[in-house]
C-alpha cells in the first residue's frame, strides 16, 4: 500500500514541508517540535522501532483529536490535524500498540494574524 508509506518530505521534514517530524522507537516517541499554532497541524511519524507503532494526539481533556495506526518498523505516515483552541494538548507514540504509550506535552498556541 504506496499511501501507507508515502513521506511527504525527506527525514527531518520539519523544514521543507513544516511538517512535525516524529521519531518513534520502542522506547521513545521525538518531536521536531513540542508546539505549533492553532491550524492545521501535519505531523510526519517514522518507525524506528522492531514493532507496529500508532502515535495519537489527545485534546486538554485526554480525548483523541486524531491518530494514526499501523506504522510498520522502517515506514513512515502523514497525520494532518485541524485544531482550534490554543491549550495543553499531549502527543503519544505506542509501541506495539498496547498501554498508554510514551507521552509527550505538546501546547498549541493562538493562531498568528497577519495583517
Amino acid at each position: 500500500m504506496t499511501a501507507c508509506t508515502e513521506k511527504a518530505a525527506d527525514t527531518g521534514s520539519d523544514a521543507k514541508s513544516g511538517a512535525i517530524a516524529v521519531q518513534s522507537t520502542d522506547a521513545a516517541c521525538k518531536l521536531s517540535r513540542t508546539s505549533a499554532p492553532a491550524g492545521s497541524i501535519a505531523f510526519e511519524v517514522s518507525n524506528e522501532g522492531g514493532k507496529i507503532t500508532e502515535f495519537y494526539l489527545y485534546g486538554p481533556d485526554d480525548r483523541v483529536v486524531s491518530e494514526v495506526e499501523g506504522i510498520g518498523p522502517g515506514t513512515s505516515r502523514a497525520m494532518t490535524v485541524k485544531v482550534t483552541e490554543p491549550g495543553a494538548y499531549t502527543t503519544a507514540c505506542k509501541p506495539g500498540m498496547v498501554g498508554d504509550g510514551i507521552r509527550g506535552k505538546f501546547t498549541v498556541t493562538a493562531k498568528k494574524h497577519h495583517n
